[in-house]
């Protein structure tokens, strides 16, 4: 299955996306299941698959996406994870490197990414995110990928000028994450690591690898992570960029607003965005 969260007419919801459209979960479990966090906190998708072959509810276009896990308890960022990337930062650390990301900084598909005005390089990294959907801690690497529930497209927008020792202020920028456009179900995706993984800005591909590139893969990631923190439903884990990125090209690469970035992974989906710079007042929040 497909899973993606929306608004439609100003409610939020979520749903089986499908050739036609989109089966509207929300109407059906909302009352046991607000959104796709408690669909997996509560162990659902068994009963969300009973209703993969209904007719589509909703049109696609009518509805607006939302980050496909729109509040996580805990978003966890690797970088440094792909052997380009590795090279072109000139890293040797063999130890994953973790950051974090919060929550409003998700976007969904066809959504703004928002543009720090207070940054000169804004920076494209396109992205596997893996959604746990069964939690715990020390989890062994041989259980890992029974915690998965699926895997989505993530575009790790990041404020060049704002790393320095730490990632941190460089990823945290309201808006500058995008997430989706929908989760593919585990069962789709037998091996994480046999996915075409490319990135476009304005139509010209600036990423393209495959997850078999990995330095640290997703179940001795689920593994490492697991040891200092308890994983819950709904945690997010982005694994890490290919080679490619604006900042180590020449001339520099940035976005900027009207720019279009896309994220595609095989057999997952097509995420895509327009920068906007971000307004001077915060934006209202989707309803």
């Amino acid at each position: 299955m497909k899973l993606a969260s929306f608004t439609y007419q100003g409610n939020r919801s979520y749903g089986i996306v499908n050739a036609e459209g989109v089966v509207d979960l929300g109407r059906r479990l909302g009352d046991r299941y607000s959104d796709l966090k408690a669909l997996l906190q509560g162990d659902g998708l068994t009963q969300a698959r009973l209703f993969a072959n209904e007719p589509a509810d909703l049109n696609m276009e009518a509805i607006t996406f939302l980050p496909v896990i729109e509040h996580p308890e805990k978003i966890l960022c690797v970088g440094m994870n792909y052997a380009e990337k590795r090279k072109e930062f000139d890293q040797h650390n063999p130890a994953p490197t973790l950051f974090v990301r919060f929550p409003d900084s998700q976007t969904g598909h066809n959504s703004p990414v928002l543009k720090p005005r207070s940054s000169n390089e804004f920076d494209y990294e396109g992205e596997l995110a893996v959604i746990i959907g069964k939690g715990g801690e020390n989890i062994t690497r041989d259980d890992a990928l029974n915690h998965v529930a699926g895997y989505s497209c993530y575009m790790d927008g990041s404020a060049r000028d704002w790393q320095h020792t730490w990632f941190t202020a460089g990823k945290n920028w309201r808006q500058t994450g995008a997430f989706g456009p929908w989760m593919a179900t585990a069962d789709e995706i037998p091996d994480p690591h046999q996915l075409a993984i490319r990135t476009w800005l304005n139509g010209r591909m600036v990423q393209e690898d495959n997850t078999s590139s990995m330095i640290h893969k997703v179940a001795e990631l689920i593994e490492y992570i697991s040891t200092f923190t308890r994983l819950s439903p709904g945690d997010v884990i982005i694994t890490g960029s290919p080679g490619g990125v604006g900042k180590k090209r020449n001339p520099p690469l940035f976005m900027h607003e009207g720019d279009r970035i896309e994220v595609e992974i095989e057999h997952i989906g097509h995420l895509s965005n327009v920068i906007m710079e971000a307004p001077a007042q915060p934006l209202t929040a989707a309803h």
